[in-house]
């Protein structure tokens, strides 16, 4: 006796069927449409302001005439290339700084046993709920005990690690398997080793999930870059505070405005786009275990 091959019925054709289905993803993708281009739209109006003139600035549309003398102020008159480079180092270094500190905690709550662990893990959370308004005093009084008010070290050590960025770390971290942990722990490798070469490999996606918000977080910091630096030296001033300056007492430098805000989001944009294929896995994972 052989087998019957058992006989699968195809699903019958309906056309209404597949025409509501056509009209669902018709309608879906308007509405995607109609959202994005209420984001755009500001956008596009910021880069047609950036090419017209103070007089024309206050109409709605096209420059006429077109210039690009917004764009001459901003890079010569107003020194934005400094600008940019004071930001740029500040990013960098608190960048770098949270990468490894946040990075070595969060594998140290997520992974080691020391006594009262979840209570200091506790308080590290509980900084959260303390702004930066109400910090300030004695953050200001101690910077300027130190001798470092209108230093980039100042603003440096204000951001060397944060707690946020330490939770994130140990979420990613509870993911990994320990298998990886006891292999190393096989071939001799100690805590820090363990850390260094299979941990921190591991958690490339969280790290550069965190790259990207910690870049965006320093470069658009207006609140302790107009407290540190903001009475100082203009030298120090961050690309920011740099805009803030183009708004005066009687008049205010739309054109200029624009054009610097788009300059300012050029390397939002260029990290965004060498991170992004780490940043939504970075993101899902961390936040898969509790």
């Amino acid at each position: 006796m052989t087998a019957q091959t058992p006989i699968v019925q195809a699903k019958p054709y309906i056309p209404g069927r597949a025409r509501s289905e056509v009209v669902r993803k018709v309608l879906l993708y308007a509405i995607m449409l109609a959202v994005a281009a209420v984001f755009f739209v500001p956008f596009l109006y910021t880069i047609v302001t950036a090419f017209k003139s103070i007089p024309d600035s206050v109409n709605v549309g096209l420059p006429h005439p077109w210039t690009t003398s917004a764009w001459h102020l901003v890079w010569t008159q107003y020194d934005f290339p400094t600008y940019i480079k004071n930001s740029l180092f500040l990013a960098a270094v608190v960048v770098s700084c949270n990468l490894f500190l946040s990075a070595l905690g969060g594998y140290a709550f997520a992974r080691l046993r020391f006594p009262g662990r979840e209570l200091l893990f506790l308080l590290v959370l509980g900084t959260l709920m303390v702004p930066d308004q109400l910090r300030l005093i004695p953050i200001f009084v101690m910077i300027v005990h130190w001798g470092l008010f209108g230093s980039f070290w100042s603003y440096i050590l204000i951001n060397l690690a944060s707690a946020v960025n330490l939770f994130f770390m140990r979420q990613y971290f509870l993911t990994i398997p320990r298998d990886f942990e006891e292999a190393a722990k096989l071939d001799g490798a100690g805590y820090f080793k363990t850390f260094w070469r299979v941990m921190l490999p591991l958690a490339l996606p969280a790290t550069a999930a965190l790259a990207i918000l910690q870049f965006q977080g320093v470069w658009n910091d207006f609140f302790w870059p107009l407290i540190l630096f903001g009475q100082g030296n203009p030298d120090h001033y961050t690309i920011q505070l740099g805009l803030a300056e183009l708004r005066f007492t009687y008049t205010t430098l739309w054109p200029e405005i624009a054009a610097g805000s788009i300059i300012a989001i050029i390397p939002v944009l260029i990290v965004f786009l060498a991170f992004q294929r780490f940043f939504v896995s970075g993101v899902v994972s961390a936040g898969v275990k509790g």
